[in-house]
């Protein structure tokens, strides 16, 4: 029987294929946007979303997106989706993490218990075309900056410098081949190691403050409490942040979640990932509003 045959563009022509679509959109016809005199309403935008949100925790967003502008900007995906939409772009398509921003780059458990660093929020995700993305983490590290208190030219350096490690991881996995890349990974501990070089190279107090914070950005998952009466083990998220569905007389429990009984959306897992989980009897469960571009239609 004869095998399909799959055919893939050699590096020579993925290289020419940019260096045409580069000719077709230049650089510079990303520079200098301005909005258009029909620029729908942000605020328009923001209530057209709580439509289809909890509409208990719709104050929660705003709360959350009112403390600062670079939170506000961590909420406002599609505002910023509205914006990119007429803008150029090369014409090349790929699968966009949809929200890139700087607080979207974090620690995660891989299957194998290693710690990782990379894009860990997918909400979004969808094909498009790849400056999106790009822009989106460019202004992201910008605002974020600024909202640190760095100067215009500290802001500058920064986001050039997100960019440019963007343009060269590219650089570097466009030379690897199918499964090399698929096995690339970047633990948490190198970027700990990293994190902990840069804070001990400065001199600045705020660097030492941020080596500080990097120290502890690693420690995955929130803390563990034991219930007195069963001795089991449980998540205590942050007072307020989840509303338990045990203590509410309007909320259910999800069908198959059943208190004491093995939780019924485990099932929706791998099975070679449903044991553990299995093995544990369901306590309760609830609703947790995530940051604050997280808090969407009831997911948890």
């Amino acid at each position: 029987m004869a095998g399909k045959v799959m055919t893939h563009p050699s590096v020579a022509d993925r290289r020419a294929q940019g260096a045409d679509a580069r000719i077709q959109t230049p650089p510079d016809t990303h520079t200098g946007w301005a909005p258009p005199a029909d620029r729908p309403d942000p605020v328009t935008l923001l209530e057209e979303q709580n439509v289809t949100r909890e509409p208990d925790l719709v104050p929660v967003r705003h709360g959350r997106m009112m403390v600062s502008p670079f939170t506000f900007y961590r909420g406002a995906a599609k505002i910023m989706a509205s914006d990119l939409a007429p803008t150029p772009t090369a014409g090349l398509i790929t699968q966009l993490c949809g929200d890139a921003h700087l607080s979207n780059f974090g620690v995660f458990a891989s299957p194998e218990r290693d710690l990782l660093f990379d894009l860990n929020d997918f909400d979004e995700t969808l094909p498009g075309p790849f400056e999106y993305d790009v822009k989106r983490m460019a202004a992201s590290f910008t605002i974020a900056a600024r909202n640190n208190g760095l100067t215009k030219a500290e802001s500058v350096t920064v986001t050039r410098a997100a960019v440019r490690s963007y343009r060269e991881a590219m650089a570097q996995f466009a030379q690897m081949g199918t499964m090399e890349l698929w096995y690339t990974r970047q633990s948490a501990t190198e970027v700990q190691a990293a994190l902990g070089r840069l804070a001990a190279e400065s001199s600045d107090p705020k660097g030492s403050k941020a080596g500080k914070k990097a120290k502890t950005a690693g420690k995955a998952g929130g803390k563990v409490t034991k219930d007195s009466k069963s001795g089991r083990g449980k998540d205590q998220p942050a007072p307020g942040s989840v509303a338990w569905a045990a203590k509410q007389a309007d909320k259910k429990l999800p069908q198959g979640a059943d208190p004491g009984q093995p939780a019924g959306p485990v099932q929706t897992r791998r099975v070679g990932r449903r044991e553990v989980p299995d093995r544990q009897p369901t306590t309760d469960c609830g609703s947790h509003p995530g940051t604050a571009g997280s808090v969407r239609d009831g997911q948890s």
